[in-house]
């Protein structure tokens, strides 16, 4: 039986970004960070955010110094408003806090979906 988590990426007429943002620091510093992200409520916040698709922290099972922010976005427009925002300050400000690094991956969504021959691998 599949329980694994799966998050599917609604449709959108414009290309959804997604990005991967990796968070490192010393000692556990990364981990405190997504932490006080999300017991602080900006996490809630910027789900609320208009334009906003999925917002969420991965924890990495072999490197205890990183963590995984996938980000997406339904457009560039929602994203560069995020960026505009007082809450990136705020990010910025606690990710200055924890002394954190990041390492950051962009994808554009392929609008042409999962091609039918690689559909035979995805069991749903």
């Amino acid at each position: 039986m599949c329980s694994a988590h799966t998050s599917e990426v609604k449709k959108v007429s414009n290309a959804t970004i997604t990005i991967n943002i990796y968070y490192t620091g010393k000692d556990d510093n990364a981990r405190k960070f997504a932490e006080e992200m999300e017991q602080s409520g900006m996490v809630d916040a910027i789900r609320e955010e208009a334009g906003n698709k999925r917002y969420e922290y991965f924890y990495p099972k072999n490197d205890e110094h990183t963590v995984l922010l996938i980000d997406a976005w339904e457009n560039q427009e929602a994203l560069d408003k995020h960026h505009a925002s007082p809450m990136m300050n705020k990010i910025t400000e606690l990710r200055d806090k924890y002394d954190l690094c990041m390492t950051v991956e962009r994808y554009v969504e392929d609008i042409s979906g999962v091609p039918d021959k690689d559909k035979k691998f995805i069991k749903k």
